[in-house]
């Protein structure tokens, strides 16, 4: 079952990654403070990363989506729930990646807030992990926001990264907006 449609929160309108938004993310990933993160990526990058993106939508019924303004239609950033390995165990992940001009304002937590519905909603998911390198504070903030509890620090890509974990039915966070 395909879970590959556009999905709206308070203030997001939030569309699976495909070939037609790939302009929008290869914005992002030119934002500097992004790239501090994620590096810089070239368009053919992009291209391939987008490819990607969409065969999972197709195929597993979940990736990231392209988030946007519901009022405005500006690009806010990516975010939401991919499948990947961690610490050898197939695990679904949360995560985001906003403009610089939009951190601060919650938007990281109401995407957070909507993919963790898809995963233990739709999806059935017993425990969704998240993680990011362990001096981001922002990332971790949100995470904890969302209800995610630290588990301990791991290597990705021969960095250190903060790993979290958020079970179905633990307590989560407070009302959309707040925070991050």
């Amino acid at each position: 079952m395909s879970h590959a449609c556009t999905r709206l929160t308070d203030r997001l309108r939030l569309e699976p990654i495909g070939a037609r938004l790939a302009g929008d993310l290869f914005a992002l990933y030119q934002d500097a403070d992004v790239a501090r993160w994620y590096g810089r990526w070239t368009r053919e990058q992009v291209e391939q990363e987008v490819a990607r993106i969409a065969q999972s939508w197709l195929v597993d019924g979940v990736h990231k989506w392209m988030a946007y303004e519901r009022v405005t239609g500006e690009c806010v950033g990516r975010g939401g729930l991919s499948r990947t390995r961690v610490e050898g165990r197939e695990r679904l992940e949360l995560g985001w990646a906003l403009h610089r001009q939009f951190w601060g304002r919650g938007y990281a937590t109401e995407i957070g807030r909507a993919g963790l519905e898809l995963a233990f909603g739709e999806l059935g998911a017993q425990e969704v992990a998240s993680f990011t390198e362990v001096h981001n504070h922002r990332s971790r903030a949100v995470m904890e926001r969302l209800g995610f509890e630290y588990s301990k620090d791991i290597t990705v890509s021969d960095e250190p990264f903060a790993l979290y974990l958020l079970a179905r039915g633990a307590d989560r966070s407070p009302a959309a907006g707040e925070g991050v």
